[in-house]
């Protein structure tokens, strides 16, 4: 390792465990060689050296299987360049299932895998027993194998990773704990170490458990906390086979991993143990720590490992394990620029599977770091996805005692966490809930997802088949394209842009033409420079120099990173999200309804599609947009969070003349699909652009603007596209039969041909409903009378191409 501290580097990467060297590695790999690694005592001295090592391809979402298959490939490849060993054996991995729900997830995501090229086998219960033979499998319903993960020595990967780093230029420094970073203007410009200051341009926090309170000292937000992880190593067993897989069985909590004629029994449980509880902070000095037994929380699961595997029964334990492991509060990883800090990166948060994800984690930080921007689909990682509160003591170490279960726990299509909930309500949330809300959280809101009928109780009974919520999905989507729809849009993001500047600003940033005159709104995208679609949005004209922007819920602080990151100071920013609400009224008795209580001219003729202005409803000044989201005649109406509450009675009130039902999001989003509408973070993200996502309606090229992203659309305009956004209906539909979500493959015959991005069953026109990408060289002309399936649960079910949306309701007039 290097001995003398340079004064000054381009990046200074924080941690010296697998994440930290995986990023200094791939940053010098691309390219930017002036890196150096800052390690506080010794690599892998905080959490690494503990993990289990297990290197599984399988993830949760399409994403993180990306990733993981990425970082074994690498491992590989590193070992051979290196000379060093990673410990790597590719024993294969099986995860059992001992339900017909958990079965059902396995066969979703092996489903998924094959979009990534990773080889998965579904196993029934005879091929389990020839797999691993000592297995007890009477109450198993089958499971999957992935013939190529295995395990791997996790102090061995970072030593690979360390030394790859060196041979690109990167310079290690262990015992060099960082006091403080350094921050000019916003900007990195520094750290101060104990051996002397460094200037640099660059950070990326890479510092596991103590993350959180490293952002904490500098006002940047890093949602995670470690808990308590367990295992135990037994002693030598002598009939154990050699080289089993890895064993997983999530029903149980339980991993299990054969390693040198021993067994270790890990668990990843509910009702976990957040770590160093007391003082709610990391020591400084807890290097290659442990904390003491505590075999009560263990037992249970110990015991249900004996049933799996009965020869561990009479293993002798020769290690019982307690360390710290880091959660976020979506068991999602850390990555990206900070909000409040330019130029500092985050690669943490890995939610006790670094060693398997870093690899690619790595390499996505480097590129995104270089870049400016990913072109990936990656909101579902990006830092920027959580807001302040979410790194608060309070909210964190209340949410971590979950979220380690839910490593384990069932991927239930729509799961809500129940802990750290009701962090932000509505003026009128306990109406809404006497209305029979079951709530979920967006953008730290409760909002309202559906509503009871008949006075049941409003919770969610997870499936994955037909949902409980159906039948409220069925009478909310009807009744507001029959009679009128209240949407609750208060937590849609809202910010409000000022100055004599705003609207060349935004022709700048934005690809359509805002219309620049005071009540006309413009539907726009944002794009990084690559084309990549970063924004999905409305923008209104409010008064003179005074612009709204709207985007959704959930990515309020993406989307306020990506504007402020291209806006002057001569512009002044204000999130008005909280003090601003916003009440949806939809359906084609909404204008007979509104006029009932206003005396404005809320005529077609007085009152066009994508206008907007102030009206008086029963003496409350409320602004109204004729916009529409959901495909149906309607209005939204904002108004101060203060006086929202009275409009909220006002509307339900005069609603009873007029078969006025609350709708919660599901039926907005039904209505969305059925409208042809397409939502950003599933159907377009910065993975794709405009032209392949069928929104060239919302570029402007005859604005006289370079507006960012203009050169590489003009470039991709005269080429062909690579893929193409399509709709799908089943031609056998039925509720929840299958139940559509995303990343499902499409298939042309036995082929697969691109993936889906949204499923929805519709209601109103008794369609299962998907949309999706098809690759190049297929179109709707090519694919309409051709044998089309989209594979779910690893069955592949007939699809028709739908070349228009299923409502044409014309909602403009």
């Amino acid at each position: 390792m290097t001995k003398e501290l340079p004064k000054s580097t381009k990046v200074v990467v924080i941690g010296g465990g697998v994440a930290g060297t995986s990023c200094a590695y791939h940053l010098a790999k691309f390219g930017w060689k002036d890196v150096i690694l800052l390690e506080r005592d010794q690599l892998t001295s905080g959490t690494t050296w503990h993990a289990a090592g297990l290197v599984g391809q399988l993830g949760a979402s399409s994403t993180i299987t990306k990733l993981r298959k990425y970082s074994l490939d690498l491992y590989k490849e590193l070992e051979k360049s290196t000379g060093l060993s990673t410990g790597l054996k590719q024993n294969g991995a099986i995860t059992v299932a001992s339900s017909k729900e958990r079965m059902q997830e396995l066969l979703r995501q092996a489903t998924t895998a094959q979009l990534s090229d990773v080889e998965v086998e579904v196993l029934n219960q005879k091929r389990i027993k020839e797999l691993y033979p000592v297995i007890k499998d009477e109450d198993l319903v089958g499971g999957v194998y992935m013939p190529k993960d295995g395990q791997a020595d996790p102090v061995g990967v970072t030593n690979v990773l360390a030394k790859a780093a060196t041979m690109e230029g990167v310079k290690i420094f262990e015992k060099t704990p960082v006091n403080k970073i350094l921050i000019k203007n916003k900007r990195i410009s520094g750290v101060e170490t104990s051996k002397g200051k460094i200037d640099c341009e660059y950070v990326v926090l890479a510092s596991g458990m103590w993350s959180r309170q490293i952002g904490e000292d500098i006002g940047v937000s890093v949602p995670l906390y470690p808990n308590e992880h367990f295992y135990v190593i037994t002693e030598p067993m002598k009939d154990l086979p050699k080289d089993l897989p890895v064993l997983r069985d999530y029903n149980a909590c339980l991993y299990l991993k054969e390693d040198a004629g021993k067994m270790l029994v890990g668990i990843f449980e509910p009702n976990a143990k957040p770590a160093f509880k007391e003082s709610g902070k990391v020591p400084d000095d807890f290097s290659f720590g442990e904390f003491p037994d505590d075999f009560d929380h263990f037992e249970p699961y110990l015991e249900k490992s004996f049933h799996r595997l009965p020869m561990l029964e009479t293993a002798g334990i020769r290690k019982f394990f307690s360390g710290p492991e880091s959660f976020t509060p979506d068991t999602q990883y850390l990555l990206g620029e900070t909000p409040e800090v330019k130029n500092f990166y985050t690669c943490c948060g890995f939610n006790s599977i670094g060693i398997a994800s870093s690899g690619g984690a790595g390499r996505v930080t480097a590129e995104w770091m270089i870049n400016g921007h990913i072109n990936e689909d990656l909101f579902s990682l990006d830092i920027k996805r959580f807001q302040n509160f979410h790194s608060s003591k309070k909210f964190i170490m209340e949410r971590v005692t979950e979220t380690l279960g839910d490593l384990y726990g069932m991927h239930w299509p729509y799961k809500q966490h129940s802990t750290s909930r009701n962090q932000k309500l509505l003026p009128y949330h306990d109406e809404l809930k006497k209305a029979g809300a079951c709530f979920g959280v967006a953008g730290g809101f409760e909002r309202p997802m559906w509503y009871s009928l008949n006075g049941e109780e409003p919770n969610y009974n997870y499936s994955f088949n037909y949902q409980n919520w159906y039948p409220s999905a069925k009478h909310e989507t009807i009744n507001a394209r029959k009679n009128v729809g209240l949407f609750d849009f208060s937590t849609f993001s809202k910010f409000d842009l000022k100055g004599e500047k705003t609207h060349s600003e935004l022709q700048r940033i934005c690809t359509a033409n805002i219309k620049n005159e005071i009540g006309k709104s413009t539907y726009t995208h944002m794009l990084n420079e690559d084309g990549g679609i970063e924004t999905d949005l409305t923008i209104v004209c409010m008064d003179k120099n005074y612009f709204r922007v709207v985007s959704s819920a959930a990515t309020r602080e993406h989307d306020k990173f990506h504007i402020l990151k291209y806006l002057s100071e001569e512009v002044s920013f204000e999130d008005v999200t909280e003090e601003v609400c916003c009440l949806g009224l939809f359906g084609p008795k909404s204008r007979e309804m509104i006029q009932k209580i206003s005396n404005d001219d809320f005529t077609s003729e007085n009152f066009k599609f994508g206008t907007a202005k102030y009206v008086i409803i029963k003496n409350l000044k409320v602004w109204a947009q004729r916009i529409s989201y959901v495909g149906e005649l309607g209005f939204e109406l904002y108004i101060d969070s203060k006086n929202s509450l009275e409009l909220y009675k006002i509307l339900i009130d005069e609603g009873k003349n007029f078969d006025l039902s609350h709708c919660g999001m599901h039926a907005m989003d039904i209505m969305r699909m059925e409208s042809g509408f397409v939502h950003w973070g599933h159907d377009i993200s910065p993975e794709e652009n405009q032209y392949q996502a069928g929104l060239r309606f919302a570029i402007s090229f005859k604005k006289n603007v370079n507006f960012i992203g203009k050169d590489a659309l003009l470039k991709i305009k005269d080429n062909k596209l690579d893929k193409k956004m399509t709709m799908f209906t089943f031609k056998d539909s039925k509720p929840g039969e299958p139940l559509l979500l995303h990343e499902e493959p499409i298939y042309l015959e036995d082929k697969i041909i691109g993936r889906t991005t949204s499923g929805n069953y519709s209601f109103c026109y008794d369609k299962n409903l998907s949309f999706g990408y098809v690759n190049s060289g297929n179109s709707i002309e090519t694919l309409k009378d051709k044998n089309i399936y989209i594979e779910v649960e690893k069955k592949k079910y007939p699809v028709e191409i739908l070349e228009k949306p299923l409502n044409q309701k014309n909602y403009r007039d």
